[in-house]
């Protein structure tokens, strides 16, 4: 790595960033509403956003930062078992297109702009919908921090980053900056701003790829030379390979349907599909969104290319920026730097509005204070989304990146428990409450104590996301083995509760609200407060 600062990358990078922080402010006057102080329009963007606006708000969610630097860097480490994030992005459109138009048409029938706010409603349990709201929140909070991790990677190769014996301060400013930059913007904007600003960064990053996949092997004498120079490495280290190892077989299969099950119960993945304005945007972006499959595919080809090129670094996160910084020019490597780096502050900004949404909703107003009024909502959830982010670079600036990067493993295990209560809730009534509620326990608990005695080289606990599989002796992904002990457990007691006549709480939705769509007889285009003001 080199030692100074690449001042034409700086530069470019900066323009970049400059022009998106003008967005970001801007994005407050796009397609204001009168009444602007509501979770409608600050957390949700008015529910008003169309197919395509969906689609980059979706793409510059679900792909973020984290994933252009660390997909290829998982390559770039341990082979073709890195390449389970595009199978199981795959996966996931069929499963979403059966369940999120339905979630879309309840809660625009009832007003609901959390996954808690539906669990709640469908069972008339707080204390199920409390849980799906902290197992959210402590899900979200590492990975906004990943998304500091990826700029921050980014700064280190361009030589911003300073050196180990710089004073931490001067050392961690251009963070703190991005930092203060990203605080300030979604707080007065909102979901807008990040809406508007993954355009720009959509763009630059099919850009990137399309110049990337191409001018590389160019330069580096060919894919065959690129995959020759990749299986060379993985023989002599006795490590990976360009087909996952045998042994790992069970891994790479239950990682990717774990992942792919997990991927739309985070919250910012509902936050961005509860923005749309009907049914009918939903299922057009499940099957346009495989396109995003199609770029990460081609991405993850980046790992290859980076062994090849000869790129040395000792933290493979820093494996691709510094592919990028050896093989372009100074100017384009500014740019592939700052689609990195836009790329950070969409999925960051939708997180903290995604995490702050639920704890407005499900704590707040539940348990708090349940006569809030819309404006006092929206206050609580611009201030709560200022606190997630501070947290979030705490965690970065204090805590080793490794630490950060199996917390979101962590956050993946535990998120995949809520599952049960909200894809079960949308297609039947049958799971009794307390029995979702202990099932998710046992996942949660299981989960946990199962991560925390995996250890890697680096760490003693909390050094992975796969173990050995119950029964079956395989090593598998533990969030998967989580998830069917919590099923297993909630139907179990679902019988038992059933047989002993247990109270089963009041469903407030019917079977109509979920196929509901804008402009049906009782369903308002859009939710009150903010009916006025918004086009479409």
């Amino acid at each position: 790595m080199n030692g100074g600062v690449n001042g034409v990358a700086l530069t470019v990078f900066i323009l970049f960033f400059l022009a998106v922080t003008v967005m970001g402010f801007l994005a407050a006057r796009w397609r204001k509403a009168e009444n602007e102080h509501s979770l409608d329009e600050w957390g949700l963007g008015g529910r008003s956003f169309g197919t395509w606006i969906t689609w980059f708000l979706l793409g510059g969610d679900l792909y973020t930062a984290y994933t252009f630097v660390a997909v290829p860097a998982a390559i770039y480490a341990a082979g073709a078992a890195g390449f389970f994030a595009v199978p199981y992005t795959i996966l996931v459109y069929p499963l979403i297109f059966t369940f999120l138009p339905r979630l879309w048409s309840v809660s625009h029938k009832h007003g609901y702009v959390t996954t808690s706010d539906f669990v709640r409603g469908r069972f008339g349990s707080k204390g199920l919908s409390l849980a799906v709201a902290v197992t959210g929140i402590l899900a979200t909070m590492p990975y906004i921090a990943l998304q500091l991790v990826g700029i921050q990677a980014v700064l280190d190769v361009m030589g911003v980053g300073g050196g180990e014996n710089t004073n931490w301060f001067v050392k961690d400013l251009p963070l703190l900056i991005a930092f203060g930059v990203l605080a300030a913007y979604t707080y007065s904007s909102g979901l807008r701003a990040p809406a508007l600003i993954a355009f720009v960064k959509d763009t630059l990053i099919y850009i990137v790829i399309a110049v990337a996949i191409i001018y590389i092997p160019i330069k580096l004498g060919g894919f065959d030379d690129v995959f020759g120079a990749a299986s060379e490495k993985y023989t002599a280290a006795k490590a990976g390979g360009l087909v996952p190892l045998e042994a790992g077989q069970w891994t790479y299969a239950t990682l990717a349907l774990g992942s792919a099950l997990a991927l739309f119960m985070y919250p910012h993945s509902i936050t961005a599909t509860l923005s749309s304005r009907s049914r009918e945007v939903i299922r057009r972006n499940t099957t346009i969104l495989p396109l995003y499959s199609l770029m990460l595919g081609l991405l993850a080809l980046l790992g290859f290319m980076a062994i090849a090129a000869g790129v040395k670094v000792t933290n493979p996160q820093l494996a691709i920026p510094q592919l990028f910084e050896d093989m372009f020019p100074d100017w384009f490597a500014g740019v592939a730097f700052a689609a990195i780096g836009i790329g950070a502050l969409v999925p960051a900004a939708i997180m903290s509005i995604a995490a702050a949404n639920l704890f407005t909703r499900n704590i707040y107003k539940d348990f708090i204070k349940p006569d809030a009024t819309a404006a006092q909502e929206t206050k609580v959830s611009k201030l709560v989304s200022l606190l997630v982010k501070v947290g979030a670079l705490v965690f970065v600036l204090t805590m080793d990146k490794t630490v950060a990067i199996n917390f979101q493993l962590l956050g993946g295990i535990w998120i995949l428990q809520t599952f049960p209560a909200l894809v079960g809730g949308l297609f039947t009534r049958w799971f009794h409450r307390w029995a979702l509620l202990a099932g998710w326990a046992v996942g949660m608990v299981y989960g946990t104590v199962a991560a925390y005695g995996v250890a890697s080289p680096t760490q003693k606990h909390f050094g992975g996301s796969a173990k050995e599989i119950p029964g079956i002796g395989e090593i598998g992904y533990i969030g998967l083995t989580a998830f069917v002990l919590n099923v297993a457990v909630t139907v179990i007691l679902t019988f038992i509760l059933k047989a002993a006549k247990a109270p089963e709480g009041v469903d407030e939705t019917s079977p109509e609200d979920y196929t509901a769509d804008a402009g049906d007889p009782g369903v308002q285009v859009e939710l009150p407060p903010a009916t006025a003001g918004t086009s479409h």
